[in-house]
């Protein structure tokens, strides 16, 4: 082929590529906001609702409290007792739910013991130390029973863990044992139990002479009352 053969046939070439290029555009790079994907219509009203805020609870009101709590003292070796105040019902509570009884002065005479009641519990309801099943001759409270809130000071009393003048070594589950069947016979009516129980054991636990005097006066006068601070 001559040179001349050669070259046209190169040009031809070259015009040949430059009509294939020429139909070729340039795509420029997408941008950073083109490449997020669009959110969905719900979840772009979801993002426009705003945040809702907690409302703040109201807190219960707390139970009324005593300034002070009234306890049962002895001024005379133990065996009158008297509240040194009058008690008050500040309204029932969790684990303080009986029943109250009152007097003329709307003073609180018993409390019925409920379900769940607790002994110091009460005693906060009543602005009275927890002492109230011991001074009703009584180791704990129990659903049912009855309370008796203050000590009538002109009639004797007698605890249930051994008499005021007991001695060091004193027998107390004999005493107790007797204490406790005299305040059922009490409360069920049957005086003359409670008066043989007296006068055949508790009164030969007693050693003093005028404590033994006081308690006979009331156990030879029958007066339910009086029994029942004595036994119940």
């Amino acid at each position: 082929m001559s040179r001349n053969a050669t070259i046209t046939t190169a040009l031809a070439a070259l015009a040949v590529a430059t009509l294939a290029l020429s139909g070729c555009t340039a795509t420029a790079a997408p941008t950073a906001a083109e490449q997020t994907p669009k959110a969905s219509p719900a979840a772009a009203a979801t993002a426009s609702r705003p945040t809702p805020t907690a409302t703040p609870t109201p807190e219960s009101p707390k139970p009324e409290t005593c300034s002070r709590m009234s306890e049962v003292v002895s001024y005379n070796g133990g065996l009158y007792r008297e509240r040194k105040q009058p008690l008050r019902d500040l309204g029932a509570r969790e684990f303080a739910e009986g029943e109250v009884t009152f007097d003329e002065d709307g003073t609180p005479v018993t409390y019925t013991v409920a379900p769940g009641d607790v002994e110091a519990v009460i005693a906060e309801r009543l602005c009275a130390y927890p002492n109230l099943a011991s001074m009703n001759h009584e180791h704990y409270v129990y659903p049912g029973l009855v309370l008796w809130l203050s000590p009538n000071p002109d009639t004797p009393w007698i605890g249930l863990y051994g008499p005021p003048d007991a001695e060091a070594g004193f027998r107390q589950i004999p005493y107790q044992e007797a204490i406790i069947a005299a305040g059922v016979a009490v409360d069920a009516g049957d005086i003359d139990t409670a008066r043989a129980i007296w006068n055949d054991t508790l009164s030969g636990m007693f050693t003093n002479q005028e404590t033994i005097d006081a308690i006979q006066k009331v156990v030879d006068s029958g007066d339910p009352d009086a029994l029942r601070q004595l036994f119940s």
